[in-house]
């Protein structure tokens, strides 16, 4: 019979430390970028919700963790968070956030036959979001691809808050 050890949260550690020391100005970037996307033109759940499509499609614990959590910190149904990987025969999402989920996974997965994001899938957005909103979920997408090498290539720790997310 064969056994697996099972990880704590107490053993995990990060590859690097907390980058904030060595580039103080990340904060502010990181506040900067926050504060843009949770403008109130897009709901604080549809971000959440695209944040989560992104954690799992580049494989990242740590966003996939996180954006779980600010989704139940929000009171988000557990069906809803679950069914994001395979939203798109799930019932439980608005077309506003289905073409949101559509269009993170466009900006992130490769389409070897054509454009990432076509005219089609754009003017089905359009059909839901107003320019604000739009560029709204642009930036939110582009917040993940500023933090996803972070979590790639550095491994904070899923589950901690941010500043405590770092081994020394």
């Amino acid at each position: 019979m064969s056994t697996t050890a099972t990880t704590t949260q107490d053993d995990l550690r990060s590859r690097l430390p907390n980058p904030m020391p060595f580039f103080p100005e990340m904060g502010a970037i990181a506040g900067g970028m926050s504060k843009a996307v949770q403008n109130g033109s897009v709901p604080r759940a549809t971000i959440s919700l695209l944040h989560l499509r992104a954690g799992q499609i580049v494989g990242s614990t740590y966003h996939t963790v996180r954006a779980t959590g600010d989704l139940r910190e929000a009171g988000e149904a557990e069906e809803r968070i679950t069914a994001v990987a395979s939203w798109r025969d799930a019932p439980y999402f608005s077309d506003a956030e289905r073409v949101a989920l559509e269009l993170v996974e466009a900006v992130l997965t490769s389409n070897p036959s054509g454009e990432r994001v076509p005219d089609e899938l754009y003017a089905r957005a359009t059909a839901h979001y107003d320019d604000k909103a739009l560029w709204t979920l642009t930036l939110a997408i582009g917040q993940m691809c500023f933090f996803i090498p972070v979590a790639l290539i550095a491994r904070p720790i899923p589950g901690r808050a941010i500043g405590e997310n770092y081994s020394n």
